[in-house]
């Protein structure tokens, strides 16, 4: 193959995060009341010791707002963001402060219509809602929960009924794969605005299950490339699987949002904050790069060494540091870590052979 050159990956290249992440992901807290197998946050049934009290999540997005123009999108997940007594104060001080928002809740019994009228009422942008498996019985025994599917549906039709956009959360494993076709046809039926499907990374409890191999995720990637060709359905997304902005380019058809999300990835463009403070590149990549309550945020994200360096895919190491593709994609540095143990390596999800 020629290195024929991409005006599009070239112009990607110019993009900076340099200054301030486009999402910031806060754990608000551990607690959650369902057992999901895959959980990355390893979530208790009650609060964790030492989360952020509700002063140091006030002064949190103050300095989340310090970044400036135009303000990080700020979501809101945990756990279970609903076990929290000041979430809406939360989301309250976080809109007054020109700050977008989005709530991750899980689907419990306390996710009733009326708290979805509330969270829509609250100027809440859209919530998200993890979706595993096309049935109850694929969602519930992944989710550990029974029930837990039919509540999902019902959130997701009154999020629908409250003019409250839903974003469906999906996991790609080998547990999933086989099922994904069913899953965007229930997304759709649901009107989810977007479908973001999740790449399992092994940390936390998702250890137990099995990621895909690199062969079926190109497969899989081209298959959601024809989604998002024939429109119709959810806006599709991908998380820990870069990539696929990549197999969008070589189709050679992009939508404004696939473009926006152009040179994201942990630690560029996004960063994660735990129950407790500490700062990371993202919640699958939990290289700890300082916590809030000893240094700012703004301060960790333009100048700690870990992000310093994910923001600079010429460095990275193996075919995604000689990828013509890097400026789009860079690569799961999550993965890259959890495989090699090196955030900087690369991504071994990925068929792409350089030029």
């Amino acid at each position: 193959m020629t290195n024929t050159p991409n005006p599009m990956a070239h112009a990607s290249r110019r993009l900076s995060f340099d200054a301030a992440p486009r999402r910031v992901y806060w754990e608000v807290t551990r607690a959650c009341s369902l057992a999901c197998r895959h959980c990355r946050a390893e979530a208790t049934p009650r609060a964790a010791p030492g989360e952020l009290t509700p002063a140091e999540g006030l002064r949190l997005l103050d300095r989340i707002a310090a970044f400036g123009d135009p303000p990080p999108h700020v979501v809101l997940t945990g756990g279970d963001p609903l076990e929290r007594a000041d979430l809406f104060d939360l989301v309250a001080h976080a809109r007054a402060l020109g700050l977008p928002v989005a709530v991750s809740p899980s689907a419990t019994p306390r996710l009733t219509p009326a708290v979805i009228g509330a969270l829509a009422d609250a100027r809440v942008e859209a919530i998200s809602l993890s979706l595993d498996g096309s049935t109850a019985d694929r969602h519930d025994e992944l989710r550990g929960v029974p029930g837990c599917f039919e509540r999902t549906l019902a959130a997701a039709r009154a999020a629908s009924a409250a003019r409250l956009p839903v974003q469906i959360n999906t996991l790609v494993s080998a547990e999933t794969s086989g099922d994904l076709p069913a899953v965007h046809r229930l997304a759709t039926e649901l009107h989810a605005a977007r479908w973001s499907l999740f790449f399992l990374v092994t940390v936390g409890r998702g250890a137990v299950l099995q990621p895909i191999g690199a062969d079926e995720t190109e497969r899989l990637l081209g298959w959601l490339a024809g989604l998002s060709q024939r429109g119709g359905g959810p806006i599709v997304s991908t998380t820990e699987a870069p990539q696929f902005r990549r197999v969008l380019l070589q189709r050679g058809r992009l939508s404004p949002q696939a473009r926006a999300g152009f040179g994201i990835r942990d630690g560029a463009g996004v960063l994660f904050v735990s129950h407790v403070g500490d700062v990371s590149p993202s919640g699958f990549l939990p290289a700890v790069a300082g916590n809030v309550r000893q240094a700012d945020i703004v301060d960790i994200y333009r100048g700690a060494p870990s992000f310093v360096a994910l923001r600079r895919p010429g460095s990275f190491g193996g075919r995604c540091g000689r990828c013509r593709y890097q400026g789009v994609c860079g690569g799961s540095r999550a993965r890259a870590w959890s495989a090699a143990g090196d955030m900087l390596a690369e991504d071994p999800s990925c068929t792409y052979q350089p030029g």
